[in-house]
């Protein structure tokens, strides 16, 4: 990647100022998992057993433990360090369990944490061909994330994205590695054939049709969780998707109402002159209520109407992101 700055109608190439340190890469990426990755900060250099995790980190909206790791140099393979990470941890719970019990100040269970959704997360300014090929699974619990540094303070975080539709199971079933088959047991990657599986066959076609539409927008991403659908732009979320057999219910986030009746920054009201959009609300431990608007998405919706509502929700994210 090429990276230029304008000044005066003139175009200059700006100048790459490399990382010294895997712990350069470590202390940036820990003092902002947040911006970065949407990810809580749980704990460094995590000793267990006769390894070390980097960056423990825990994702909220999953409820799943994250593993960050950080590499220079490709003298070594993604898929045997991440398997084994991922069979460390599965292993040894209790420790996973302690770092965030200590974090919270409260005691958590095992049945408290959702395992399943357990990943890795691998940091490098670079990674060979062999590397981002290794991991072109549809269904493999890794990121791969190359860092550049640049003068003038700017940061490039770039995600390797995955092209394939095989499965690492079939892998596994034919090399018998014991290590892939005990992991995959246990930890599931969530991909759009599950959520659309769901649905009716012509049903189908209006999936295709929305999921067109919200692509069309810049800078968005569709990403499978394990009980929806998420769109999000500027790591924020516009909407949630769950899936059933004949609609899909968009969920699209409005912001807690605090307990001392104040709301939490750019809450967000919608306008819906055919008042098609229904809103629920919940009550978190904290006591704040969480609220979403939810719009029934079904062989009788209309297309058009249901983008003007869920642009007004992308919009209000970008024009947040440009006056921050």
């Amino acid at each position: 990647m090429k990276l230029y700055r304008i000044k005066d109608d003139v175009i200059n190439n700006m100048e790459a100022k490399p990382f010294q340190l895997e712990k350069d890469i470590q202390k940036l990426i820990e003092k902002n998992t947040e911006t970065l990755f949407q990810l809580e900060f749980v704990h460094t250099e995590l000793p267990v057993g006769n390894y070390r995790i980097d960056t423990l980190c825990f994702d909220s909206e999953n409820n799943s433990f994250v593993i960050i790791e950080y590499k220079k140099g490709n003298s070594y393979s993604v898929i045997d360090q991440g398997y084994t990470y991922l069979q460390l941890l599965l292993n040894n719970k209790s420790d996973f369990l302690l770092a965030r019990s200590q974090q919270l100040n409260k005691v958590l269970k095992k049945e408290d944490i959702d395992w399943t959704q357990t990943r890795i997360i691998f940091v490098s300014p670079s990674f060979n061909s062999y590397q981002k090929d290794s991991v072109n699974f549809k269904n493999l619990p890794f990121e791969l994330y190359e860092i550049k540094r640049f003068k003038s303070d700017v940061i490039i975080l770039n995600k390797h994205q995955i092209t394939s539709k095989e499965s690492i199971n079939s892998i596994s079933n034919k090399t018998s590695n014991d290590i892939i088959s005990s992991v995959n047991k246990e930890v599931k990657v969530y991909d759009e054939e599950l959520h659309i599986s769901k649905m009716s066959e012509l049903f189908n076609e209006r999936w295709v049709e929305l999921k067109e539409r919200l692509l069309d927008l810049e800078d968005v991403e569709l990403s499978s969780k394990k009980y929806y659908i998420s769109l999000r732009t500027k790591n924020k979320a516009i909407a949630y998707m769950n899936f059933r057999k004949n609609n899909i219910a968009i969920e699209i986030p409005r912001g807690n109402l605090n307990t001392d009746g104040s709301k939490s920054k750019n809450f967000f009201t919608i306008e819906d002159p055919k008042r098609i959009s229904k809103e629920r609300s919940w009550q978190w431990k904290s006591g704040a209520q969480g609220n979403v608007y939810v719009i029934d998405f079904n062989p009788k919706a209309d297309l058009d109407y249901t983008m003007f509502l869920i642009k007004q929700k992308y919009n209000a994210i970008i024009d947040s992101y440009l006056l921050s």
